[in-house]
C-alpha cells in the first residue's frame, strides 16, 4: 500500500520488526556478514530487521511476544544444531547468523507449500489482495508451485465447502458476518495464533481461543454456539490488525477495496487521545488503523476509535447553514454570508438593548485547542465580556481546582506509560474498560504481570473481576461518600505510621501536614466509625490502605465518579493528600491521574474556557495577564469574571442574558436538570448552535452553523496526560469550512479583524500568550510527534512526569478535607440513590455513536437495579419502569443485576429519548459548580411506557427540527 505518512516515514520506522523491542546491555553479533549491536534480549529476527535484513515470518509481529509456530523464520546459527526460529531465539555476543542458505530456503519453501495446500487460491478476488502477508511471504520464499495433489477420495481441506463429488466438507465452516464491522472467514485461516494472542496480550479480553488439535485446530470465539457478536469480543480491532490474511477483515475494505494513502491523526472520542492512520481511497475513508508509534495508545484502539467514524457521512448531518426568527418556525437553509450576518446582527442588537454582558459562549471539549481558543477569544475580544464556559467544567473542573490547590497545576501528573511501572493501583470513580478502554488494556496487562488493584466504586465494574484480572479489594461505597472513604484510608496510614515521612519533610509543607495528620487521626475518621456512613466494611478498608501504603509504587486513577459530586473538589484534594502522604509522586509508576471523559477536556481547560481564567489558568483579575492579552489582541479585557452555564441560564430566565453561541456542545442533553436548561434556552432571543447534527439544544436555536468533523480539520487535541497531539485534515470539510474558520467569520461579521490563514498561526498565538505552551508549534509537533505540556524553554521536549524535583507551587500542600453530606437526601418518597455513567460502545450524549453500527450493542439506556430492590417493587428484567426524582421523571427499561448494591440504581445518558438528566438536580460542587450527577435520590416503580414529559418532549423536538424544502 502506498503510504503518505505525516509525519514522514523517516520520522518513525513503520516496518514490522517481528518481535517487540527490548532494553538491556548492548550485544554485538554478525548477521549475513553484517555486524549488528542491539539490546540484550532482542530476538535474532529483530536484530536482522535493525540491520535492514527481513526474515520471512507469519506468526510474528512486533506488537506481540514471540510465539514460534509458523517455522517460516528459521535461520542457521554457527555452532548450533538445526535451524532455530529467529523470532524466539535471543541474540548472544559473538553470534554468527545466516538468514539465507540452500537449506534454509528449502525449509521455508516447504513450510509455505504446506500453508498454501490448505488455503484458497482466490488471490485476485480476495479482499486482502495487495495487503496479505501470506501472499507476500509466498513471493519472498520463491514459492511457484504446490506439489501436493489430492489422493483417491480427495484431499482434506478447510476451505472447500464441498469435495469434487459434491459431498459436504465437514472441515469447512461458513463465514461469520455477525459483527457489524469485520468478518471472520475460517476458510482463510492459517492458525498462526496472532489474533488469539492479540486478544490476550494487547486487549486483555481473552475472547478468542484455538479449539481442537493438529489438523482440527481452528480459531474460536468461545463456545461452539458463539459467533463474534455473541462472544466476549469488544470489537477493539486488535485481532483484525494482527491477522496476516483475509480471515479477519474490515467490512469496509471488503466493500471499498484496499486503501492507497494514509494520514496520521488523533481520535476524537475519549481523553486517551489515540493516534490513528486514516487510510483512504481518494477522499473516501476506508478504515482507521491505530498508529503503532502513537505515544498514548501504542498501536491499540477501541471499538469507537477503530470503527465508529460513520457519523461523519451520516444522512442526519447538516451541511448548510440555517436560520429562523422563532423556535416554533421551521428551519430555512441560507448561504453562509446570510447566516453569519443574521447571527451577528442579532447578537449586536441584544447587546445594544440589554448591555454588553447579555451574551456569551460555550466552548466544546470535542473541538481542537485552536477552535476553543478562538471561541473564548470571541467572548473576550469581540463580545467584550468573560461569559465563557465549557462542558469541561461539567466534568473535570474539580480536578483543576483540587490539584491546583495542592500541587500548583491543574492536570494529571503522569503519562500513560507510567502504568507499566506501578505496583498498586487505586481506581476510584472511574470505569476504564468502558470509558477509557485503551488505557484499561494497558492497566490489565500490568495487573496480569502482578500489580495489585483497589477499586473504589458503588458498582462492581469489570475491573473488579474479569478474565485473568481480579481486584485485591473492592470498596463498594455509598454514592456521595468519597471524601469519607479516602479520609479513612489516610487515617489508617497515619495512625499506623505508614506514611513516607522523608518525602513529606522534603517535598511538602511540614506544618500543614501536622495539621492534616491531627485531623485524619481523629477517631471519627477511623474505618470503623465511617462504616455505617459509607457502607464499606472497616476490615476491607484497612487492608486496602495498608496495601497502598506498603505495596511499592502506588498510582491513583480517577474519573467523573470523583468530580461530579457536591464535594468533587474536596475529593480531588483528598486524593492528592493520599499521594503525598505515601510519597507516590514525581517518578514513573505513581501519581494522581484524572481520566478525562472527552478528547479535549484538558485542552478546553488549558485554553481559557472558564469565565474567571484566561488561557493557562491565569485569573482575569490579574493586571499583568490582561495587559499581555491586550498587547496581542489589541483590546481591553474585562477584569470581572463572567457567567458559568448555570448562571447564564438563571440570567436568561430573569431576562438579563439573551444570546448564546454554543459550539460543539449539547447542554440540553448533557447538563443537569433538563427542564431548567430548556427554560433558560427558551428565554433567549438568539441561540446559535454550531454542531454536526440538529442536537437537542438546537430545538431552541435560531441559527444553526454546520460543523466539521475531526477528519476535516487541522489542529491539536490535548489528552488526559497533557499530551498535545496533531489533528490532521484527512478530507476537505463537507460543510465548506473548518470550525475555526466559521468562528473567525462570525467574529469578523461582528466587527473583528481576524486574519488567521491556518490553525498553526492560532497555535503560535497560544504559545505567545500561554507559558505552558511557549515551546509548542506545528513544527515541533511534526518533529516530535507529540509533546506534553509544560513545553517551554525549561522543558523543550515537554514534561512526561510532573513534580519530579519539586511541586509547581513549591511545597506540596496538605488540605484538611472534612466530609460534608450532600443536600440531596434519600427519604420515604425517594429511597434509592441514582448514579450515572458510560458504556463502552457509546460516547457522551451519543450524537456520534448513535449514528453508527455501535447501536447493535446499546440501543437504549437501561436502569440497573439490584434483585432485592426489583423484587420489592414487583419488577422483572426488561420491564418499563418509572424513574422519578424531585426534579422530574422519565421511563426506561430495567436491567436486574447484582453489579449495583441494594439501594443504588445506575443508568447511562447516551440516548435523548431517555433524557436521564431530567432526573438529576441542580446541586453542584462547592468550588466549581460541577454538577452532582452521581447522587440523586429517586424512586423506581412499574410503568406502561414513556412518560407524559417524554411524549411532550418528542413532539416539541419533531416540531423544532422541521426544515423547509430548498424551493421554499
Amino acid at each position: 500500500m502506498k503510504d503518505f505518512i505525516i509525519p514522514p516515514m523517516d520520522w518513525k520506522d513503520e516496518r514490522d520488526m517481528g518481535t517487540p523491542a527490548k532494553q538491556g546491555a548492548p550485544v554485538t553479533l554478525s548477521i549475513d556478514g553484517f555486524e549488528v549491536t542491539v539490546p540484550e534480549g532482542t530476538s535474532v529476527m529483530r536484530a536482522a530487521a535493525e540491520a535492514g535484513i527481513q526474515v520471512p515470518k507469519l506468526c510474528a509481529t512486533d506488537s506481540l511476544e514471540a510465539f514460534g509456530s509458523c517455522r517460516l523464520c528459521v535461520v542457521e546459527i554457527e555452532g548450533r544444531r538445526g535451524t532455530p526460529a529467529s523470532c524466539t531465539t535471543p541474540v548472544a555476543p559473538g553470534m554468527v547468523v545466516r538468514t539465507q542458505s540452500d537449506n534454509v530456503r528449502t525449509i521455508r519453501k516447504g513450510v509455505m507449500e504446506l500453508y498454501i495446500s490448505d488455503h484458497p487460491l482466490d488471490c485476485l478476488t480476495c479482499s486482502a489482495n495487495g495487503d496479505c502477508e501470506l501472499q507476500d511471504m509466498a513471493g519472498a520464499v520463491g514459492l511457484r508451485d504446490v506439489r501436493y495433489t489430492a489422493p483417491t477420495g480427495g484431499m482434506a481441506t478447510h476451505f472447500a465447502p464441498r469435495n469434487t463429488s459434491g459431498e459436504t466438507n465437514p472441515e469447512w465452516r461458513p463465514k461469520d458476518d455477525s459483527n457489524p464491522y469485520f468478518s471472520y472467514d475460517p476458510a482463510k485461516c492459517i492458525v498462526c495464533n496472532r489474533c488469539v494472542r492479540a486478544c490476550e496480550e494487547v486487549q486483555g479480553t481473552f475472547a478468542l481461543t484455538i479449539e481442537g488439535r493438529g489438523f482440527d485446530s481452528r480459531v474460536s470465539f468461545g463456545a461452539k454456539t458463539d459467533d463474534a457478536l455473541a462472544s466476549d469480543c469488544v470489537s477493539c480491532g486488535a485481532c483484525v490488525q494482527a491477522c496476516p490474511t483475509a480471515t479477519l477483515q474490515e467490512k469496509s475494505v471488503i466493500e471499498m477495496g484496499t486503501p492507497d494513502r494514509s494520514v496520521v491523526t488523533t481520535c476524537a472520542y475519549c481523553g486517551v487521545g489515540c493516534s490513528f492512520k486514516a487510510e483512504m481511497q481518494g477522499d473516501q475513508l476506508v478504515r482507521m488503523v491505530p498508529y503503532k508509534h502513537g505515544k498514548a495508545n501504542r498501536g491499540h484502539s477501541c471499538v469507537k476509535g477503530r470503527f465508529a467514524y460513520g457519523y461523519a457521512s451520516h444522512k442526519d448531518r447538516i451541511l448548510n447553514p440555517m436560520i429562523r426568527d422563532r423556535i416554533s418556525d421551521p428551519w430555512r437553509e441560507v448561504s453562509w454570508d446570510e447566516a453569519l450576518g443574521f447571527a451577528a446582527t442579532k447578537m449586536r442588537g441584544i447587546q445594544a438593548e440589554y448591555g454588553q454582558k447579555s451574551i456569551g459562549v460555550i466552548t466544546s471539549s470535542r473541538c481542537t485547542n485552536e477552535e476553543t481558543y478562538l471561541v473564548q477569544k470571541l467572548a473576550r475580544a469581540v463580545f467584550g465580556n468573560n461569559n465563557t464556559d465549557t462542558c469541561a467544567r461539567v466534568c473535570h473542573s474539580p480536578t483543576g481546582y483540587g490539584l491546583g490547590q495542592t500541587f500548583g497545576t491543574s492536570a494529571g501528573t503522569q503519562d500513560f506509560d507510567s502504568v507499566e511501572h506501578t505496583d498498586v493501583v487505586i481506581v476510584i470513580g472511574a470505569n476504564p474498560t468502558d470509558g477509557h478502554p485503551v488505557f484499561a488494556s494497558r492497566l490489565k496487562k500490568r495487573l496480569r504481570a502482578g500489580a495489585k488493584l483497589i477499586v473504589i466504586d458503588p458498582r462492581r465494574i469489570d475491573l473488579v473481576k474479569s478474565a485473568h484480572v481480579k481486584a485485591s479489594h473492592h470498596l463498594p461505597l455509598r454514592p456521595g461518600t468519597n471524601v469519607a472513604v479516602v479520609t479513612a484510608l489516610a487515617h489508617v496510614i497515619v495512625t499506623e505510621g505508614l506514611m513516607d515521612e522523608a518525602f513529606i519533610r522534603e517535598r511538602c509543607d511540614w506544618d500543614e501536614f501536622q495539621d492534616y495528620a491531627a485531623f485524619v487521626s481523629d477517631p471519627r475518621h477511623a474505618p470503623e466509625a465511617t462504616e455505617m456512613l459509607t457502607g464499606v466494611p472497616a476490615a476491607d478498608l484497612r487492608e486496602a490502605a495498608k496495601l497502598f501504603a506498603t505495596g511499592g509504587n502506588g498510582a491513583i486513577y480517577y474519573g467523573l465518579g470523583v468530580t461530579e459530586h457536591s464535594q468533587g473538589s474536596t475529593t480531588v484534594m483528598s486524593i492528592a493528600n493520599l499521594a503525598m502522604l505515601t510519597g507516590n509522586l514525581g517518578r514513573p509508576g505513581v501519581g494522581v491521574n484524572p481520566l478525562r471523559g472527552q478528547n479535549n477536556v484538558q485542552g478546553a481547560c488549558d485554553m481559557g474556557s472558564f469565565p474567571h481564567e484566561l488561557p493557562g489558568y491565569r485569573h482575569v483579575k490579574n493586571d499583568d495577564v490582561r495587559d499581555l492579552f491586550k498587547s496581542v489582541w489589541g483590546v481591553e479585557i474585562d477584569p470581572e469574571p463572567g457567567l458559568r452555564i448555570p448562571n447564564m441560564l438563571d440570567a436568561a430566565v430573569d431576562g438579563t442574558f439573551k444570546g448564546l453561541y454554543c459550539q460543539g456542545e449539547d447542554i440540553l442533553q448533557s447538563d443537569p436538570d433538563t427542564k431548567h436548561v430548556a427554560a433558560g434556552l427558551a428565554a433567549m432571543d438568539c441561540v446559535i448552535v454550531h454542531d454536526l447534527f440538529l442536537n437537542e439544544t438546537a430545538n431552541y436555536a435560531h441559527v444553526f452553523l454546520p460543523g466539521s468533523t475531526f477528519l476535516e480539520k487541522d489542529g491539536t487535541f490535548t489528552n488526559a496526560e497533557r499530551r498535545i497531539n496533531r489533528v490532521r485534515e484527512v478530507m476537505k470539510p463537507r460543510n465548506g469550512y473548518a470550525d475555526w474558520e466559521i468562528t473567525q467569520m462570525l467574529a469578523n461579521k461582528m466587527g473583528a479583524n481576524w486574519s488567521y490563514m491556518h490553525p498553526s498561526q492560532i497555535m503560535d498565538e497560544i504559545a505567545l500568550t500561554t507559558p505552558s505552551f511557549a515551546g509548542v508549534s506545528y513544527t515541533v509537533l511534526e518533529e516530535k510527534g507529540s509533546v506534553q505540556w509544560p513545553c517551554n524553554e525549561a522543558h523543550p521536549d515537554g514534561t512526561p512526569l510532573m513534580h519530579v524535583d519539586g511541586f509547581v507551587r513549591g511545597k506540596g500542600r496538605f488540605i484538611v478535607t472534612e466530609y460534608v453530606a450532600t443536600d440531596e437526601k434519600t427519604g420515604p418518597r425517594f429511597p434509592l440513590l441514582l448514579t450515572t455513567g458510560r458504556i463502552l460502545s457509546q460516547y457522551n450524549v451519543g450524537a456520534q455513536t448513535r449514528r453508527t453500527e455501535n447501536v447493535v450493542w446499546h440501543e437504549q439506556d437501561l436502569l440497573e437495579i439490584h434483585p432485592h430492590d426489583a423484587e420489592n417493587r414487583g419488577l422483572n428484567d426488561g420491564d418499563y419502569v418509572r424513574l422519578a426524582s424531585r426534579s422530574g421523571e422519565t421511563t426506561l427499561r430495567a436491567k436486574i443485576t447484582d453489579r449495583v448494591s441494594p439501594g443504588v440504581v445506575y443508568t447511562t445518558f447516551h440516548h435523548p429519548d431517555t433524557q436521564a438528566n431530567v432526573i438529576t438536580t441542580d446541586y453542584s460542587d462547592w468550588a466549581t459548580n460541577c454538577p452532582e450527577y452521581k447522587v440523586t435520590a429517586v424512586q423506581v416503580s412499574p410503568s406502561n411506557g414513556p412518560s407524559v414529559w417524554q411524549e411532550d418532549y418528542a413532539a416539541q423536538a419533531a416540531q423544532a427540527r422541521r426544515i423547509l424544502p430548498a424551493a421554499e
